[in-house]
């Protein structure tokens, strides 16, 4: 599938807030909402949009979030590693990255006790043979800005 600048411009509408009504995303592109909710449409059926999701203030739910970097054992295979990462309910985020370390694994646990246990699991895999864990102090994300009101679109008037 071929994603065009309007497709663009209806990606970013979506990123700063997924529940903006189509007819607020039609008038922020310069279209009509049949053909926005039918673009919708076609990039959820090719999977340019992969789902939708709530973004949550972690602060305010308690908690940790924690990085933890992973070094394969030599020659393990990352599939393998994604297997195993796949059943650690705490992982949100797994990347496999070049350089060192292989992998890098974003969880959200309870506290110092709770990451302990995850770090404990990735290490008796079998598949790992070192880490290193960094826990979050701040953090900011683009997505988070959905929490922000949409500006309205400019209109052109020729008063």
């Amino acid at each position: 599938m071929t994603v065009d600048a309007t497709d663009r411009q209806i990606l970013a509408v979506m990123q700063r807030n997924a529940r903006t009504p189509v007819s607020e995303i039609a008038r922020a592109v310069g279209l009509s909402s049949a053909p926005v909710s039918r673009r919708i449409e076609r990039m959820e059926r090719a999977g340019v949009i992969k789902g939708y999701v709530a973004v949550i203030d972690d602060q305010r739910v308690g908690g940790l979030e924690a990085f933890i970097e992973a070094r394969l054992v030599g020659g393990e295979d990352t599939t393998e590693l994604e297997r195993v990462i796949r059943t650690i309910d705490e992982v949100r985020e797994y990347y496999t990255i070049s350089g060192d370390p292989d992998a890098i694994v974003r969880c959200k646990v309870d506290n110092v006790e709770h990451l302990q246990r995850v770090v404990n699991a990735l290490r008796r895999s079998g598949k790992v043979v070192g880490t290193k864990t960094l826990i979050v102090m701040s953090s900011w994300a683009r997505a988070a800005q959905a929490l922000r009101p949409l500006e309205p679109a400019p209109t052109n008037s020729s008063d």
